[in-house]
C-alpha cells in the first residue's frame, strides 16, 4: 500500500503533467492560428509599415484600454468585489480564448470559470455574464441610435429578397415551436434570474455605474481603434462615420458564430467602409490594422496569460 507522501507526490506529478499539456496546447493553438492566417498577417504588416505610426500608437493604446473596460463592466455585473489585477488578466486571457471558439464561447468559458473561482455559484456566474452581455448590447443600440442621425444616409437598409424573407419567417416559426413547453419554461426561468441579477446590481449605484460605464468604454475604445487606424492609412471618412460603420458592422457580425468574429466582422466592416466611399485597398488596410492591434499582436501574450492563470488555478 502506498504511503500518503507517495500519493501526494503522484498527484503533484499528474498536476504538473496536466499543466504542461495545457501550456503546450496553448502554444500549438497560437502556432496553428498564425500559420492559418499568415497571409493576412504578412499583407497587413506590409501595408501598415508606411502608415502614420503616431495614429497606430493611439490605436494600440485604445486596444489596451478595452481589457480594462471589459474588467470594469464585469465587476459592475456582480455585487461581490472581485480581485482587480486578476480580473483584468482574465479579460486579457478571455480575448484569446474568444478567438478559438465561436459566438463568444471562449470568452464566456474563461469568465465563467474565473467568477466561480472567486466564490460565485455557477448560476450566479452565468447570470453575471448575461447581465454584462445585456448591458453591452444595450450600449451598442444606444450608440447606433445617437450616431445614425448625425450621419444621415450613411446606413442603408439592405434589400431583402422574398425568398430570404420567407426563410426568416419559417425560422422564426420553428424557433417559436421549439420554445414551447418545457424549454419555454426553462427560458422564462433563466430570464427571470437575469432580471433579478440586473435589479440587484442596480441597487448599488457604484456597480451600475461600473457596468454601464465599462460597457460604454469598451464599445467606444474599439471604435477608436478603427478610427485611429483609419487615420493612419488616410481613410477618407470622418471619425463619426467610421464609428457608426464599425458599430453597425460589429453588430451584424455578432449574428454569425465565427471565432471572435474573424471573417464575418472583417468582411462586414470592409464592405461597410467601401460602400461609404472609401477605396477598397484603404478599407482593407484599415480592417487589417484593426485586426493586428486587437487580435494578432496580443494573441500570443494573452494565450500565455491564459496558461498562467490555469496553472495558478485562477481559472
Amino acid at each position: 500500500m502506498r504511503s500518503p507522501v507517495d500519493l501526494a507526490t503522484a498527484a503533484g506529478r499528474r498536476r504538473a503533467y496536466g499543466h504542461t499539456l495545457i501550456c503546450l496546447a496553448v502554444l500549438l493553438c497560437a502556432a496553428y492560428l498564425a500559420r492559418r492566417h499568415w497571409p493576412t498577417l504578412e499583407t497587413g504588416a506590409v501595408r501598415l509599415a508606411v502608415a502614420d505610426q503616431e495614429w497606430l500608437l493611439v490605436g494600440a493604446a485604445a486596444a489596451v484600454g478595452t481589457w480594462a473596460a471589459s474588467a470594469l463592466a464585469q465587476q459592475g455585473a456582480v455585487t461581490r468585489r472581485l480581485p482587480g489585477p486578476r480580473l483584468v488578466a482574465a479579460q486579457f486571457a478571455a480575448s484569446a480564448a474568444n478567438h478559438l471558439l465561436p459566438a463568444g464561447l471562449g470568452s464566456g468559458a474563461v469568465n465563467l470559470r474565473f467568477l466561480m473561482r472567486c466564490g460565485l455559484s455557477a448560476g450566479r456566474s452565468a447570470g453575471a455574464l448575461a447581465v454584462k452581455a445585456t448591458a453591452g448590447a444595450g450600449v451598442r443600440l444606444i450608440l447606433l441610435a445617437v450616431l445614425a442621425p448625425l450621419c444621415p444616409g450613411l446606413l442603408r437598409v439592405p434589400h431583402i429578397s422574398p425568398a430570404l424573407l420567407a426563410g426568416g419567417l419559417v425560422a422564426a416559426l420553428l424557433l417559436a415551436v421549439l420554445l414551447a413547453g418545457p424549454l419555454r419554461r426553462r427560458c422564462r426561468r433563466g430570464l427571470a434570474a437575469v432580471r433579478a441579477d440586473i435589479r440587484a446590481v442596480h441597487t448599488r449605484p457604484a456597480r451600475a455605474a461600473a457596468l454601464w460605464g465599462g460597457s460604454l468604454a469598451f464599445a467606444t475604445l474599439h471604435a477608436l481603434v478603427v478610427i485611429a487606424v483609419g487615420r493612419a492609412v488616410a481613410l477618407p471618412l470622418s471619425p463619426l462615420q467610421v464609428a457608426l460603420l464599425y458599430l453597425a458592422a460589429s453588430s451584424a457580425a455578432a449574428l454569425l458564430p465565427t471565432p471572435g468574429g474573424l471573417g464575418s466582422l472583417d468582411a462586414a466592416l470592409a464592405l461597410a467602409l467601401t460602400a461609404a466611399g472609401a477605396p477598397a485597398a484603404t478599407a482593407a488596410s484599415a480592417v487589417l490594422g484593426y485586426r493586428l492591434l486587437t487580435v494578432w499582436l496580443p494573441l500570443l501574450p494573452s494565450l500565455l496569460v491564459l496558461a498562467m492563470l490555469v496553472r495558478r488555478k485562477a481559472l
